[in-house]
């Protein structure tokens, strides 16, 4: 077990909301405990950190802390945020404390087989999931205050954002809201990089809709959607989505064992009622004007079916008879 739970983080005694530094309201409470609790926290917080850092090495935390709390009341998921501050520097670095759930995990280890980010998580038999901090600007954020700016690389994001569109679809992880992303922004020798990366995997194959696993398809995403007709032509588009397919058949090749044993497990899990399983079956042979799509049982089934499908059969011929 790890040292510290999920449960053990819902003993806190009171909160306050965590305002950002304008004075907005960041739907974070920060959450107080009471002092014999707050020691016990602190150094179980620190052995988690370095389980997650350092594979356990704790020679090296003396001198860190666990100075903040933070809860998320908003949406489904309520997971804690700590802050553990190095008193040396004064630098600091966050993990994020959640429930474990089978869609949770599974978008986790998707995210890091097919995806270009790698992604780094404990989780153990009670249910207590920590993850990494992934750096980066918010979506929501990005898109009220950097979208327009002058000097943004309009095509770069656009372009960015077509791609993971099309990763999140090939792969059906759903609900990418404008607050389940970042922005990683990366300054290159003549302008900036941009990668948008998911932040939120408990809407792994779950919904029924097929427009749950476009980005494209939330009004929150919208300004972004038009930034990209103003500025990609649909041979760009096509482009975009044909070169991320092929890097997603590169990773798929590689790490096909893994992939493998991932995709099977998840065939045999339930992780949607019936009737959303059978609403994304539908949904999916008419989209890919197939009847493939009927044959599958379980959202595991429709995920390596549509893996099939969107990055070839020589890509997943270890991983598909």
């Amino acid at each position: 077990p790890l040292p510290v739970s999920y449960a053990d983080l819902g003993r806190f005694s009171n909160s306050f909301a965590l305002l950002d530094r304008t004075g907005r309201d960041t739907l974070w409470q920060t959450v107080f405990y009471e002092p014999h609790t707050l020691l016990e926290l602190s150094v179980g917080l620190v052995q988690v950190y370095a389980l997650l850092k350092t594979a356990g090495d704790l020679s090296f935390t003396e001198h860190l802390l666990a100075d903040r709390i933070d809860y998320c009341r908003f949406g489904n998921s309520n997971p804690f945020r700590v802050r553990i501050l190095n008193q040396l520097n004064d630098n600091y670095d966050y993990f994020y404390v959640k429930q474990a759930d089978a869609s949770r995990l599974y978008g986790l280890e998707l995210e890091h087989l097919l995806s270009p980010n790698s992604m780094n998580y404990l989780v153990d038999a009670g249910n207590t999931l920590i993850e990494e901090h992934i750096a980066g600007i918010p979506g929501d954020d990005f898109i009220r205050l950097r979208l327009n700016q002058p000097h943004l690389n309009q095509v770069r994001i656009a372009k960015e954002f077509v791609k993971f569109n099309e990763r999140c679809f090939a792969r059906l992880l759903g609900d990418m809201r404008a607050y389940n992303y970042v922005v990683s922004v990366t300054p290159d020798f003549e302008d900036e990089q941009y990668r948008v990366r998911a932040i939120d995997f408990d809407q792994q194959s779950y919904e029924g809709r097929r427009a749950m696993y476009l980005p494209q398809s939330f009004p929150d995403n919208q300004a972004v959607v038009t930034l990209c007709a103003q500025v990609l032509r649909p041979a760009n588009l096509r482009q975009y989505q044909a070169e991320e397919r092929a890097l997603m058949a590169r990773r798929a090749r590689t790490e096909r064992h893994r992939l493998k044993a991932l995709l099977d497990v998840m065939r045999r899990h339930e992780l949607a009622p019936p009737e959303k399983v059978a609403e994304l079956k539908g949904a999916l042979n008419r989209y890919h004007r197939t009847t493939k799509f009927s044959r599958c049982d379980s959202m595991g089934d429709l995920v390596r079916q549509n893996l099939w499908l969107m990055l070839g059969p020589k890509t997943l011929s270890g991983v598909m008879p």
